[in-house]
């Protein structure tokens, strides 16, 4: 087998792409920080925006959890069964098929979901200059064509 071409990246690539991952990772301490100090697992809120934030429409049920988790299905109906016991969410029949069943939250969880948000809201505008620095090192210079 031909061995495939390899392109050199410049140092300044790997800068760029180091301190974009740290910029990331910290982000997502924070959010770990938040979502900790609110008294949910980073996990737990990462389930609930994954359903507060689904598309105006759609429903979201085990499995979509699961993949938007990117976890397996066992364990999403683990962590729902944690959320619903803790009252953060309740199971409901879907209105589109009856053999379904959809995860809301509930309105004790709206008020913590509408904390946590503001919160990751203002950490993002905090944080912009530095990723819109970082994501413009990854265009192309001006008239080189790519």
């Amino acid at each position: 087998m031909a061995k495939a071409a390899r392109t050199k990246f410049p140092k300044q690539s790997y800068v760029a792409l180091a301190e974009f991952r740290y910029a990331l990772r910290q982000f997502f301490a924070f959010s770990e920080r938040a979502a900790d100090e609110a008294g949910l697992s980073p996990q737990q809120y990462q389930a609930l925006l994954a359903i507060k934030g689904a598309p105006e429409g759609s429903e979201l049920g085990i499995q979509e959890i699961a993949a938007r988790l990117m976890i397996r299905h066992h364990s999403a109906v683990e962590l729902v069964n944690r959320l619903e016991k803790n009252g953060f969410v309740v199971r409901m029949k879907s209105k589109v098929d009856a053999r379904r069943v959809q995860v809301r939250t509930t309105p004790k969880t709206e008020l913590i979901m509408d904390g946590l948000a503001a919160a990751h809201l203002r950490e993002l505008k905090g944080i912009r200059p530095v990723l819109d620095q970082l994501l413009a090192e990854f265009d192309p210079p001006s008239g080189s064509g790519d």
